[in-house]
């Protein structure tokens, strides 16, 4: 396997080159016609395990979305991305926005398992909010993308909160998909105690019959290379599986979700890219 150096020179670098976008939430224009329509829902005992709803003010159904932040699996918080939420939201979804156990509280597979349960819940609730359970996809930033990525190819996750068929699309932005070995301190402290490394990784579970995919990079990211959304592609496409990717010229890792917010909006087109893969795989 040709490596590039996935993380560079550290995972650990992850919340700090992110850290800089939770200042949109505070000081950011945001995106007009849509509210956040519920607070600090529970989808399970740990005060971690909770989660936001934001939904456009017209009338729906609308397809719903689950958007996962980054951090590197230790870091970040759901009040640093209402900005985000709203962005989505303001193109025609319910979005649900949820926090999820980190590092050093646990340890994978705990917060691929949150995902997954979090998403059941989105299920639940989302006809209270105007949104359709039976057109839902994720997608996520960074170890966010990670964690879409894990409970929309990884069928145990999803199986195990019985909802196997729930997830009709899934989209990363910047995310870790082939990363072995676990080289770095961020990575070892997250995967480091699997039994089985391969079982952390997203490209372990390319299969044709997957949700479509979409993958997004930027092509001067040094914390996580383009190289793993170009590889996540080929493979998926290699077993017959449906996927599509576009690689972002110029922009790095924070660049990326930035881009979703008014404020840097044209700088790159990729709210408009992923959120019409959304629309057209959820209707």
């Amino acid at each position: 396997m040709t490596r590039r150096g996935l993380f560079a020179p550290a995972l650990g670098l992850l919340a700090a080159a992110c850290s800089p976008l939770g200042l949109l939430n505070a000081v950011g224009p945001r995106d007009r016609g849509v509210r956040r329509v519920a607070r600090d829902l529970a989808y399970g005992e740990d005060p971690r395990q909770r989660l936001d709803v934001y939904a456009p003010k017209g009338a729906g159904p609308y397809a719903t979305l689950v958007f996962f932040y980054g951090g590197g699996w230790d870091s970040g918080s759901r009040d640093l991305y209402g900005w985000a939420a709203q962005a989505l939201a303001a193109q025609g979804f319910v979005v649900v926005l949820p926090d999820y156990r980190l590092v050093p509280s646990v340890v994978f597979p705990a917060f691929v398992e949150d995902a997954a349960a979090a998403t059941a819940k989105a299920a639940d609730l989302a006809g209270a909010y105007g949104g359709d359970p039976a057109r839902l996809g994720v997608l996520g930033h960074s170890a966010g993308a990670h964690l879409a990525m894990m409970i929309a190819l990884d069928r145990r996750y999803m199986a195990a909160v019985e909802r196997p068929d729930l997830i009709k699309a899934a989209a990363g932005l910047a995310g870790p998909y082939d990363f072995l070995p676990f080289d770095v301190a961020a990575s070892r402290n997250a995967f480091g105690r699997a039994p089985d490394p391969t079982l952390t990784q997203p490209v372990t579970f390319v299969r044709p019959d997957a949700p479509p995919l979409w993958l997004g990079h930027g092509t001067a990211d040094t914390v996580v290379h383009d190289e793993d959304t170009v590889i996540l592609d080929e493979r998926m496409r290699a077993v017959g599986g449906r996927s599509e990717a576009k690689l972002y010229p110029g922009l790095d890792h924070a660049d990326l979700i930035a881009t979703f917010s008014p404020l840097f909006r044209r700088k790159a087109t990729v709210l408009a890219d992923v959120t019409g893969f959304f629309h057209r795989q959820l209707g």
